[in-house]
């Protein structure tokens, strides 16, 4: 199992917005119904801009097991997002766990 479907931090820490034409309407692959459409041309994870932050794609308990129940068709700073570096050890934190090397 890797640390990512251990965590599952970065999925409620970070508002996730993307491009509109990232959206299946719009010819992307990123389910409608996950999607809020912020203005003409960004689009948001649906959940990443409530308080306590949880996208609405994320399945199981944060720091213990986790899946993106859209992982093959996730928006752009999903798939971008980096193992490891800055932005994940700054949400692991932010959720009580420990860094990453």
């Amino acid at each position: 199992m890797s640390t990512c479907t251990e965590c599952g931090a970065c999925c409620a820490s970070f508002r996730v917005d993307f491009a509109v034409y990232e959206v299946e309407g719009m010819g992307g692959q990123v389910p409608e119904g996950l999607a809020v459409q912020v203005n003409g041309s960004t689009c948001r994870m649906r959940g990443t801009d409530h308080v306590p932050i949880r996208c609405a794609a994320l399945t199981g308990n944060i720091g213990e097991q986790v899946s993106c129940s859209i992982y093959e068709w996730r928006p752009s700073p999903c798939r971008e997002f980096g193992e490891g570096d800055y932005a994940c050890n700054k949400a692991r934190a932010r959720h009580g766990l420990c860094v990453l090397q």
